[in-house]
């Protein structure tokens, strides 16, 4: 199957990466969020990011433009009727994930591939609320979409040949790197990076050392472009702390137990670089 339109749900952070890749690629895109002003603030990023890659010199004013009109947005699901492909990109919650793509399974044409960008939930649970579970996959991108190559590609148990390798065929056509993995807690590269991460919350509630020198050793000591409590803040805590929440619930072992300094900052507010606070300051 070749794609050639695309869906994503969700504006925000992922969502709208999603859709920037998509268009600048040349691929048609409808983007639906709950409500307008969702939309406009995706489309401003959109516009953002797309300005500073022409400031750059990586891409034109007239593909920046090109693009920006092969992106339509929408709060109507009825949208995404007739596409190829449908990418649920919401926050990383299994009942809200659920619900939208219950909604999506009932309106989208039998053909059409239903993916979720998610970065820890089970594909084979979520593809179990899909009438035709064959065609449902995870597609795990990673943040900054635009500039982060990789795209795990999730099977769950239901998912056939042909969706994986569609999606697979898909990923590169918009020059991103896919690698197959199974269908398991975390994947591969949260399941080591995130519990790296959730140490780095012990550390620093123990009061080893600053949030400052704690990344800049394992910049330095470990030859990482970022430090994990920065990253955690690029990531958002709340969503740091959920997937690490679905670690201890699914393997019921004790290394996956959420820091408490972790779930101190989240029931602050304090979610990272969206909030403008997380360990740092924005």
């Amino acid at each position: 199957m070749t794609i050639q339109s695309i869906g994503v749900i969700g504006a925000g952070i992922m969502g709208n990466g999603i859709a920037q890749v998509c268009a600048t690629h040349g691929l048609e895109v409808t983007m639906i969020d709950i409500n307008d002003a969702a939309l406009e603030r995706g489309m401003d990023t959109i516009t953002h990011s797309l300005e500073r890659m022409v400031k750059k010199g990586t891409l034109s004013q007239d593909n920046l433009a090109h693009a920006m009109k092969r992106i339509a947005v929408s709060t109507d699901y009825h949208k995404l009727v007739n596409l190829d492909l449908v990418i649920e990109a919401a926050t990383e919650n299994q009942s809200l994930k659920e619900k939208i793509l219950h909604e999506v399974d009932s309106l989208v044409s039998k053909d059409t591939i239903i993916a979720t960008n998610t970065s820890s939930l089970s594909i084979t649970k979520l593809a179990a609320f899909n009438s035709n579970p064959e065609r449902f996959i995870g597609m795990h991108f990673f943040n900054p979409v635009p500039l982060m190559s990789l795209v795990e590609v999730i099977c769950g148990l239901q998912t056939s040949t042909t969706t994986r390798e569609s999606v697979i065929a898909f990923a590169r056509e918009i020059d991103k790197h896919p690698i197959a993995v199974k269908n398991a807690p975390g994947f591969v590269v949260n399941r080591i990076l995130l519990p790296m991460i959730n140490e780095a919350f012990f550390v620093l509630g123990e009061g080893i050392a600053s949030p400052e020198d704690i990344d800049e050793g394992m910049k330095l000591g470990c030859n990482q472009p970022i430090g994990p409590l920065a990253l955690a803040d690029l990531i958002g805590l709340d969503t740091c702390l959920a997937i690490m929440e679905t670690y201890f619930n699914s393997f019921n072992d004790s290394k996956y137990r959420p820091a408490p300094l972790l779930r101190e900052l989240v029931a602050a507010g304090y979610l990272g670089r969206k909030t403008k606070r997380g360990v740092f300051k924005y």
